[in-house]
């Protein structure tokens, strides 16, 4: 599913000699050391998605497109509908292929629109992109013109994903898909003081992490000087000595830490390390945005929100909001 050695060559050919030189042991480690119990199923799964031959990868109402020159036929279809689905829950996305709809949880392309307008150009830049889910981000990213995009996530499901979307991209435009890669890893994976990214994303991450500041830190380590971290994260109401931290569950998640009101957020960026730090966007996140679906049946922000007062987390947290910060190494 991923050759090491090329990503290697890869991380060799940008700079990156200090990861390149561990990256296999690292992989190694996740894929066949301690492989996740699901592998064979995802393999499966993969192994019988149809043949969908040339064609071209775009973005259409906000889903990365796949359209084959030839519609494949409605067997072929039918199979990639039913492959697709053994790889469920897709949170991220949409994806259209051949006409079908991966209806994801999140409209991804909803938090895109609010992100594209304030980055500087991708344009021939080498992107790392921090909790990359199933990679749709990525792919914008790369449609947006950067030369490389590397993407750390640990959810093994997400690379299964990935790996379904690029074996159906490599036929279409295959120098497109040669520069996407997603690896099962984390952000410790990344050496430290690697400095050698022109953009960083760090989308939905911080709120997960235990000392946020330290996630700040190694963020500002990956980019070269003047590079551009987007940073987007929970945020609240409140001023620079504001921070929620959840006794137990915010909207029934276990693992969210702090969540900084903007001022907050913004000390957090200047102390790390970070200039010309701007927060370009604080928005509500709806229930039009993240959904459940027939793509992911589990429960989703509806079930999340107080239901008497949607203002509300069902812990009586104030509801999601967000916030997109962008900020200078």
């Amino acid at each position: 599913m991923i050759d090491a050695d090329a990503v290697a060559a890869m991380l060799d050919d940008a700079g990156m000699a200090a990861w390149a030189g561990i990256v296999g042991a690292q992989l190694r480690q996740v894929l066949v050391d301690a492989p996740h119990g699901d592998w064979p199923r995802w393999h499966s799964a993969l192994d019988a998605l149809p043949v969908l031959g040339p064609g071209a990868v775009a973005v259409a109402d906000g889903a990365l497109s796949l359209s084959p020159h030839v519609p494949p036929g409605a067997a072929a279809i039918d199979r990639l509908r039913e492959q697709l689905l053994r790889l469920r829950p897709w949170r991220k996305g949409p994806y259209r292929i051949a006409g079908l709809l991966v209806d994801s949880e999140w409209r991804s392309n909803l938090k895109w629109d609010r992100v594209a307008p304030h980055l500087q150009s991708l344009d021939g830049r080498r992107v790392l992109d921090v909790g990359c889910g199933n990679g749709y981000y990525a792919w914008r990213m790369a449609l947006a013109g950067a030369r490389q995009v590397v993407g750390v996530d640990p959810t093994a499901l997400f690379l299964a994903q990935f790996a379904a979307i690029r074996r159906l991209v490599a036929p279409m435009e295959p120098a497109l898909a040669a520069r996407v890669e997603i690896l099962p890893l984390g952000i410790e994976a990344v050496p430290r003081g690697l400095g050698a990214f022109d953009t960083v994303f760090s989308m939905g991450v911080m709120y997960h992490r235990r000392s946020p500041i330290d996630h700040l830190v190694e963020l500002r380590g990956a980019l070269r000087r003047g590079g551009q971290l987007v940073l987007e994260t929970l945020v609240v109401d409140g001023g620079a000595d504001r921070v929620l931290v959840p006794p137990r569950r915010y909207a029934k998640m276990r693992n969210v830490w702090f969540i900084p009101a903007v001022p907050a957020l913004e000390t957090w960026l200047r102390r790390a390390g970070f200039g010309d730090v701007s927060t370009v966007d604080v928005s509500v996140t709806e229930v039009t945005e993240q959904r459940a679906t027939p793509w992911m049946t589990f429960e989703s922000l509806a079930d999340f929100l107080d239901p008497a007062d949607s203002g509300l987390t069902v812990e009586g947290h104030p509801a999601p909001r967000r916030a997109i910060v962008v900020a200078t190494a």
